[in-house]
């Protein structure tokens, strides 16, 4: 499907069951984070309603579309422009009934969904406490990068509210902020269940961490081992290769 491009834009392909999506050159692109939340997330029940909280250009709702077999998955970006080419990517890969991305704040759901109403939440929000870090001069960049327009306890505030009893919370975070994360997630109810830490080599401190919680659940967790992004040689390890959809057969 032909799509309107801008002068500052491009078309990426997703090299995953011919998946494209629209960027914009000078603005904020998804990194491997989004990947790796992506592929973490894709045990998610059949049929199920998801949500995408900063869903950015889309990247986690279009390879979820193809990952699993959800029912519909609502993307939800503050900035309009972003959204504007999440949708469009939409269109360009035919999945309009299936992803759909909104245009407001996440603090703001409650004026367009019912609470309880989704089976699972993915989100990679913001890293970086707002007034700390380098900003920078992009506006688009600084938003997606800083808490704000929405603090990490607002992305947990409003995912409670929105799952279903016992529905599924996946996140993607830095590690260092792995002890606020804890601390929020059980202030609200989200009870860990998975954790599994993103090490740039196997020499290094992890990068990320990606979460799996539960509503209401039980205290029960489990540390998957380590994923590893580069090996000795510093190429893609196999898993991450996998990932990508790039390890060739042997």
């Amino acid at each position: 499907m032909d799509v309107f491009l801008k002068d500052t834009e491009r078309i990426d392909d997703l090299e995953f069951k011919g998946l494209k999506i629209i960027q914009d050159k000078n603005g904020f692109c998804f990194g491997i984070d989004s990947v790796l939340l992506s592929d973490f997330a894709k045990d998610l029940p059949d049929k199920s309603n998801v949500l995408d909280l900063g869903t950015g250009t889309g990247i986690i709702g279009l390879l979820l579309c193809e990952k699993t077999k959800l029912s519909k998955i609502y993307g939800i970006e503050l900035q309009e422009a972003v959204s504007d080419m999440a949708n469009r990517s939409i269109k360009l890969n035919n999945l309009e009934n299936k992803f759909e991305v909104i245009n407001c704040n996440i603090k703001d759901l409650t004026n367009f969904f019912d609470i309880e109403t989704f089976d699972a939440i993915v989100s990679n929000p913001p890293y970086i406490k707002n007034n700390s870090g380098l900003e920078n001069i992009n506006q688009s960049k600084l938003i997606s990068r800083h808490e704000i327009s929405a603090s990490l306890e607002d992305f947990i505030k409003i995912s409670f509210k929105m799952l279903k009893d016992n529905g599924t919370f996946y996140l993607v975070h830095r590690s260092d902020r792995l002890v606020d994360i804890i601390y929020l997630l059980r202030k609200y109810k989200l009870e860990p269940k998975k954790i599994r830490f993103v090490y740039s080599t196997q020499n290094s401190e992890p990068k990320l961490v990606l979460i799996k919680s539960k509503k209401n659940a039980k205290p029960f967790l489990k540390i998957d081992k380590p994923l590893i992004i580069y090996n000795s040689k510093n190429e893609y390890t196999d898993e991450i290769l996998k990932i990508y959809n790039k390890l060739k057969e042997v």
